[in-house]
């Protein structure tokens, strides 16, 4: 626990959204954004649910002007897995107060079990609101046609690679091979999508973005770079040095051994990532 514990130090912003908030004007003053994630999923009462809905509420509201009111939100946590009805009533009370602020709500995406429903949702949402977007995943062998309505819809969308294990009947395996899929989902979204956040840390994706977006003319305003609070912190500078927009996606809450500890078991890639840049 010990050890954990030094290492969430480094990775999560701390237990309260005031500290949360700290970090983001600490990012800001450096000319990077943030998204605020309070920790917490797998909500399986109305009352957790609704609890976790007034602390996103809350936590739009506490984001002071200078920063982007920009939050991320498990809807596993609103109680995707209790009611559909639920969860999308809980969101859209979310998005409303968003909406009031000025802010923008971001949807991750968890395991492959919910992948559909969230997707369902997020459409169903987009239908009253244009202030929040979706989270996909590269390696699972559906995204490609995700994508494809995603900028059909002009969506906004975060491309990750994907952290959860899953079985080789739902998504890629090997490494080179979810690369390949990043990439091409990242072409798409880069060249007919509506702002897409490129999130990964893996320098031959960045670098493979930047040199194509150049090629194709593709300004760096139309789209984003997203990284883990934590991590390649030095990157980060170079990047909006650069010319790029980046965001931080930024840790908090009293939730953080299950968020961790699942991070460093669902892959191996994870453990060994996170201990080559501890010490940088």
């Amino acid at each position: 626990m010990k050890a954990l514990t030094f290492l969430a130090r480094r990775f999560v912003a701390g237990e309260s959204p005031q500290e949360a908030v700290r970090v983001g004007e600490r990012l800001r003053a450096r000319g990077i954004h943030a998204t605020f994630d309070k920790l917490g999923e797998d909500v399986h009462d109305q009352d957790a649910a609704a609890r976790a809905t007034s602390a996103s509420c809350e936590l739009l509201r506490l984001i002071p002007s200078g920063i982007e009111r920009n939050i991320s939100i498990k809807m596993s946590s609103m109680g995707q897995e209790i009611s559909r009805d639920l969860c999308l009533a809980n969101v859209s009370q979310i998005l409303d107060v968003a909406r009031e602020t000025g802010g923008f709500v971001r949807l991750d995406m968890e395991g492959s079990k919910l992948t559909e429903s969230t997707i369902a949702i997020f459409q169903e949402l987009r239908k009253r609101y244009d202030n929040v977007g979706i989270v996909l995943q590269a390696y699972l062998h559906r995204t490609p046609d995700d994508v494809k309505e995603a900028v059909r819809r002009q969506d906004r969308v975060r491309l990750c690679k994907g952290a959860y294990r899953e079985p080789a009947s739902v998504a890629h395996q090997d490494m080179a091979e979810i690369r390949k899929a990043y990439v091409a989902c990242a072409h798409e979204l880069l060249a007919n999508g509506n702002y897409p956040a490129i999130a990964t840390h893996d320098e031959e994706l960045v670098s493979e973005t930047i040199a194509w977006t150049r090629a194709q003319a593709i300004a760096p305003k139309r789209f984003e770079f997203q990284m883990l609070y934590g991590l390649r912190s030095s990157r980060w500078q170079e990047l909006v040095a650069d010319g790029f927009n980046m965001r931080v996606y930024v840790p908090f809450g009293t939730h953080w051994v299950p968020y961790f500890y699942r991070r460093l078991r669902e892959r191996r890639e994870n453990l060994l990532f996170v201990f080559r840049n501890l010490f940088r």
